[in-house]
């Protein structure tokens, strides 16, 4: 008989329970999930019907968000030379209300540190300032008195050698003219005995100061009837003589970053980095997926603290010159697939936080901004977090750890 026994029939039977078991726990599961679906669909079609009302545009700003219904956000930033007053982001309520106050973008008082000297009146500007100097006083911030040639150089004495020179003199119809070297002035009258040629103004004193006028990036030396300049370390003079280009020590092979290492070049330097992820971070944890980024391992089922962590951590390296001006947009954070319904983007940590700021440039790209000048060297770090939301539910979260060299220079 081909019957199959009973030992048969009841493994049979208990393998249909598992496979039914199976088959009705997958059911429940996907039945949960698109209950949840329906509920976040129903949510989202009840809110587009309630609305707040209309914002406005601030002056010298824009606005980023066309969306007014319930849970949506709308962003706010400044034009250049505008500090953004208020809160840069507000949200639809559910009572139909504009979350926080309207913001307003307010002119930034360059004149605020006072950079005009000796009594100097300072007009303020849109991202600039002028210097109005008292008699006796030049420069961008009046900061280099005017002096009398004739003081600088009268009396001969301890005249340095290097610096004076014999005029080359004739005698015509009784009469004597002498003429000078070229960036040498003849000192006196040209009948008295014995004149003398000397050096032109110290163009280095006269000049180097000067913001807009400076003869030379860095150092200025004089030398008789005319000047050179000289760069840092970590820098070559450029071929017309005063400006200094920074030396490539990572694309030149003049580091000594081991191969485990990165080298970052700076303005006059180099650093050797090499970015470790965090050992746990929101009871999450993460592992290396490439040299500058780190992801998320996959979390307990019943860990939500985990499931709300940043899923990526990237790391980017940038360099500044000492006191750039501001404001200054540094680093863009963007996505290109959008799922949820609102993007936000905040910053959550790192170190010299209150010299930046975040703006929006479109509806998923946030701005790290730079609204402080910062005097090097230094180095600053900014956690820069942007998160997906559909309605209040947290899609996912990334961030990016901008690490800012910042060097001695402004070159």
């Amino acid at each position: 008989c081909g019957c199959p026994n009973k030992q048969q029939v009841l493994t049979a039977v208990r393998q249909m329970q598992k496979l039914l078991s199976t088959q009705e726990s997958q059911y429940k599961q996907g039945m949960r999930t698109m209950r949840r679906k329906l509920t976040l669909l129903q949510s989202s079609v009840n809110k587009q019907t309630e609305t707040c009302p209309k914002l406005n545009v601030p002056s010298n700003g824009k606005k980023f968000g066309n969306k007014y219904s319930v849970s949506h956000e709308v962003h706010f930033a400044c034009d250049p030379g505008f500090l953004l007053v208020g809160m840069d982001t507000r949200v639809c309520q559910d009572n139909k209300k504009w979350s926080g106050q309207q913001p307003f973008c307010k002119n930034i008082n360059e004149c605020s540190s006072n950079p005009c000297k000796n009594g100097g009146t300072c007009v303020d500007d849109i991202n600039r300032y002028a210097c109005l100097c008292p008699p006796g006083w030049v420069g961008y911030n009046c900061d280099h008195a005017l002096f009398s040639l004739t003081a600088a150089f009268s009396g001969r004495e301890g005249l340095d050698p290097s610096f004076s020179r014999q005029p080359r003199c004739t005698s015509v119809q009784g009469s004597q003219h002498c003429s000078c070297d070229p960036g040498f002035h003849l000192s006196g009258r040209e009948d008295i005995q014995d004149p003398v040629c000397l050096s032109d103004v110290d163009e280095c004193e006269l000049f180097q100061r000067e913001r807009q006028a400076r003869l030379c990036a860095h150092a200025c030396v004089n030398t008789p009837g005319s000047y050179r300049c000289t760069c840092p370390p970590g820098y070559t003079l450029q071929e017309e003589g005063r400006g200094c280009d920074d030396v490539n020590e990572c694309s030149s092979g003049q580091h000594n970053c081991s191969r485990e290492e990165s080298c970052i070049n700076n303005h006059g330097g180099f650093y050797c980095v090499r970015p470790e992820c965090p050992k746990s971070r929101f009871n999450a944890s993460y592992v290396k997926t490439s040299q500058f980024k780190c992801e998320r391992n996959p979390c307990h089922m019943d860990s939500k603290l985990c499931a709300n962590a940043a899923y990526s951590i990237t790391y980017h390296y940038l360099t500044l010159t000492s006191n750039l001006k501001t404001p200054r947009a540094l680093f863009r954070m963007t996505t290109s697939r959008f799922n949820g319904d609102t993007i936000r983007f905040s910053i959550v940590g790192g170190v010299g936080q209150g010299h930046f700021t975040i703006q929006r440039s479109d509806r998923q790209t946030g701005e790290l901004v730079l609204v402080h000048p910062v005097q090097g060297p230094a180095t600053l770090e900014v956690e820069m977090e942007m998160t997906e939301l559909s309605g209040k539910t947290i899609l996912t979260k990334h961030v990016s750890k901008v690490i800012i060299y910042v060097s001695q220079y402004t070159f």
